[in-house]
C-alpha cells in the first residue's frame, strides 16, 4: 500500500508513476468473459487473421482504459477520487506487447476540502500513443485535515 498523496504534493508538469503491463491471451479471454464481450477478435487467432485481417488477437480498448484508470487510482491513494476520465482508442495493441500507462499534470485548482488535479493521460507502446485522454482527480488537502 502506498502513502496517501495530497494536493500539496503535486505540481503542474509532474508525471505520475507509470504502470507497464504486458497483456497475455489468458487476460484477454477472462476480460472478454467478465465483460460479456463475445467478439472473436479478442480470443480467436484464426478469426482475427483470416476474417478481420489482423496479425493476432487484439487487446480490448476497454481493458487498456481500465489499466489506465488503475495507474491513476494507484497514484491518488485511498482518499483520492477519480472525478473525470475520457480516452480515445486510436491504435491497436496485440498481446505480448509492453503497454505503458501514465500521465502528466496540466492544472490544479482548489474546491472546498479537495484539490482538483487535471491530467493528460495515455496508453503508450514504446513511443506510440495508442490511447490519449484527459482526467481529473480529487486529492485531499493537508490544510483541511
Amino acid at each position: 500500500m502506498t502513502e496517501q498523496l495530497y494536493y500539496e504534493d503535486v505540481a503542474d508538469g509532474d508525471a505520475i508513476p507509470e504502470l507497464t503491463v504486458t497483456v497475455d491471451e489468458a487476460q484477454l479471454f477472462f476480460f472478454s468473459a467478465a465483460t460479456y464481450n463475445g467478439h472473436r477478435i479478442h480470443y480467436d487467432k484464426k478469426w482475427a487473421r483470416d476474417v478481420e485481417g489482423y496479425d493476432d488477437v487484439l487487446v480490448h480498448g476497454p481493458l487498456q482504459a481500465a489499466l489506465l484508470s488503475r495507474a491513476l487510482t494507484d497514484w491518488i491513494g485511498g482518499s483520492g477520487r477519480l472525478v473525470t476520465f475520457s480516452v480515445q482508442n486510436r491504435a491497436i495493441a496485440y498481446p505480448g506487447q509492453a503497454l505503458t500507462f501514465g500521465g502528466v499534470i496540466t492544472g490544479k485548482r482548489v474546491t472546498d476540502e479537495h484539490g482538483l488535479v487535471d491530467l493528460e493521460i495515455f496508453c503508450r507502446r514504446g513511443d506510440d500513443v495508442l490511447m490519449p485522454g484527459t482526467a481529473t482527480v480529487a486529492l485531499p488537502r493537508r490544510s483541511v485535515q
